[in-house]
């Protein structure tokens, strides 16, 4: 069984077993010298038949580790308002569809994007996402293709990207 008392100095409430008792020991929270009292006598229990013994009703929680540990807790203060964690998602296409906002595709193929042996694919991309503002951007999907070359007749991949925006 345990004891459980206070520090005479910090108040500190302590659980010592029951052994210890009028034994001197350092409190773990402030460092003064305190004696451990002596358990206090155990509560008669009435009982109606000899032998038998009533059941008590014990609280756990008094005696657990729970109880003792103080606990502080403190809410962050910000100067900005605080952002939000979640965000809502888009809608789906279909969604939008419906709600009559009206929708864009741009396709950029990489082939039309050649000029005289330079590649400016990347250019006119970053050109029209520009262009168009991240705020009406609703999607960039990357497309591989194939296409007969006319001159040679042979069949070419190729690559581009969709890209489906507010109007």
């Amino acid at each position: 069984m345990d004891v459980i008392f206070n520090c005479r100095h910090c108040d500190q409430e302590l659980s010592v077993d029951a052994a210890g008792a009028g034994s001197e020991i350092e409190c773990p929270s402030c460092g003064g010298r305190i004696v451990i009292p002596a358990a206090p006598p155990p509560i008669p229990v009435a009982s109606s038949a000899p032998g038998h013994h009533e059941p008590r009703i014990i609280d756990a929680i008094a005696s657990s580790a729970a109880r003792k540990e103080e606990k502080h807790f403190s809410v962050p203060v910000h100067d900005t308002p605080a952002e939000s964690l979640i965000t809502k998602p888009l809608a789906p296409l279909e969604v939008a569809a419906k709600e009559g906002i009206k929708l864009r595709v741009k396709t950029i193929r990489h082939s039309d994007c050649i000029e005289v042996g330079r590649d400016h694919f990347d250019e006119i991309v970053t050109n029209f996402l520009n262009k168009i503002g991240e705020g009406h951007l609703v999607s960039i999907t990357p497309i591989t293709y194939m296409h007969q070359d006319l001159a040679s007749r042979e069949w070419i991949d190729d690559y581009g990207v969709m890209v489906v925006y507010r109007a």
